[in-house]
């Protein structure tokens, strides 16, 4: 499984938004007041939640993440906007006079929450004025996920499906509460199993619980039901495919606050990017188990995504920016993984070239190739160069089983681009001397090696090009 590419799409998130607010502190001794720890704070932050930490989850991805949601005319209404603002998600809200902004207000001590207060008022006069919103919204989006707190916002939910199923476009819910007929046609339901076992009844043993499982998922008409379940993983039901159960990803479990959120936030923009149910729900599985490993509502980038798979060794290869390569190489290297550094315009791609990047790849674990864009190329061959675009040139290399990792550079040589990933071996084939090699200065002071590895006689780009001319002559 690859990490698609999420930048293009549009994500309309929508639901009961609140801000969460966390203090953390220490405890040693219990009040003299009451048998109840005494916390001593040394911290405090708010972070987005419900609804809002999906938005933020979407944005973490890289899509265009817009959240439709109820907030109050107040300052915690104003903090929510800023912080999802700031993080890159479109904030489109009903500002309520009458209504406050959800909050939540949790307290933790060593990694421990021991308390949580709320403060919050049903959010459902405010519908009328929240659909108008949507049905404004809805067109522009690719998916759309409902996350439901049942504070009032998607109390005419079954509206809002039937919107998105008219338009053509999949709602994904997080649902809420034991009457899940009111999410009948929706696209997907992601309920924990708690949820999922309040409607269905306690299920005995894994058969009963697949068996309950299609059953619902038929009734509701969906084409997608994914169960949560906590340290058993999750379980996908589809439409006309056998139950799929996905064992957990999570190391360490510090807090399952938002896991949820993620699920469905990764699932929604993984069903938008066109992967395979399947794989959107290892993607959503994925996620959950980096979050967990964070304290409160939390999110999973799309780099973070790359490098869990990579750790796995079962993923995380393809096409990369430089930022997301750095953050690759450096959590191979911390693996004690050797990474090999190449270069070149790879226009046409060759026997030569297949050899010579499989023998790069034999001088270490993990094998990066920087590719020069089209600019470069034709400042370096000519105005007739490429003949291959940059992208058809990068995921034709993608695609080879020695390459992990494909990156573009703009300048004519890649020596800047070497400096920031600082490989443990560059090589480069030809009659270069190693000291003639870009970057190879940079790497060997950073303790690296430089190799001049040998092409294929008689295989070069340049000549299957005169010789296609000859051809067309």
């Amino acid at each position: 499984m690859i990490v698609p590419d999420f930048s293009k799409l549009r994500v309309l998130v929508a639901g009961d938004a609140m801000l969460d607010e966390y203090w953390f502190g220490d405890t040693a001794r219990i009040s003299p007041e009451a048998p109840v720890p005494v916390v001593r704070t040394r911290s405090a932050e708010q972070r987005p939640g419900g609804a809002a930490n999906v938005a933020l989850n979407v944005a973490a991805l890289g899509a265009r993440s817009v959240l439709a949601a109820v907030v109050g005319r107040d300052e915690r209404g104003d903090r929510l906007a800023q912080a999802l603002e700031q993080r890159g998600v479109s904030c489109e809200l009903v500002r309520s006079a009458d209504l406050p902004t959800i909050h939540k207000l949790r307290v933790f001590a060593r990694s421990q929450q021991l308390l949580r207060i709320d403060a919050e008022r049903s959010l459902q006069s405010c519908a009328g004025e929240f659909g108008a919103l949507f049905a404004k919204l809805l067109p522009q989006a690719h998916a759309v996920v409902l996350s439901d707190y049942a504070k009032g916002t998607l109390c005419r939910v079954d509206e809002l499906i039937a919107l998105a199923r008219a338009a053509g476009i999949p709602v994904l819910i997080d649902p809420k509460g034991a009457d899940f007929k009111r999410y009948r046609g929706a696209y997907a339901l992601t309920p924990n199993r708690g949820e999922f076992e309040a409607v269905v009844g306690p299920c005995s043993d894994e058969a009963d619980l697949l068996r309950k499982g299609e059953a619902l998922r038929a009734e509701l008409e969906l084409d997608l039901l994914l169960v949560t379940r906590g340290e058993h993983g999750m379980t996908l039901f589809e439409q006309d495919a056998e139950p799929l159960t996905l064992p957990t990803q999570a190391r360490e479990v510090f807090d399952v606050t938002g896991a949820g959120d993620t699920v469905i936030a990764l699932l929604g923009a993984g069903v938008a990017a066109g992967m395979a149910p399947a794989d959107a729900a290892a993607l959503a599985n994925l996620g959950a188990g980096i979050v967990v490993g964070k304290i409160g509502a939390a999110t999973a980038s799309r780099g973070e995504l790359q490098r869990a798979l990579h750790s796995q060794g079962s993923g995380g290869r393809g096409l990369v920016d430089l930022p997301e390569l750095v953050a690759l190489v450096a959590e191979a290297k911390a693996r004690g993984e050797r990474v090999v550094l190449t270069n070149g315009c790879f226009d046409i791609l060759h026997a030569g070239h297949v050899s010579y990047l499989e023998e790069a790849k034999s001088c270490g674990d993990r094998l990066v190739i920087a590719v020069n864009d089209d600019d470069s190329v034709r400042r370096l061959k000519g105005a007739s160069r490429p003949i291959n675009s940059v992208a058809d040139r990068m995921a034709v290399l993608a695609g080879l089983a020695a390459v992990d990792w494909v990156v573009p550079f703009s300048e004519d040589t890649p020596a800047e681009l070497i400096a920031k990933v600082l490989p443990d071996v560059l090589v480069k084939g030809g009659d270069y001397r190693v000291e003639q090699i870009a970057g190879g200065d940079t790497v060997l002071k950073n303790g690296g090696e430089v190799r001049v590895l040998g092409f294929k006689p008689g295989r070069s780009t340049s000549a299957l090009i005169d010789a296609l001319r000859r051809d067309d002559r």
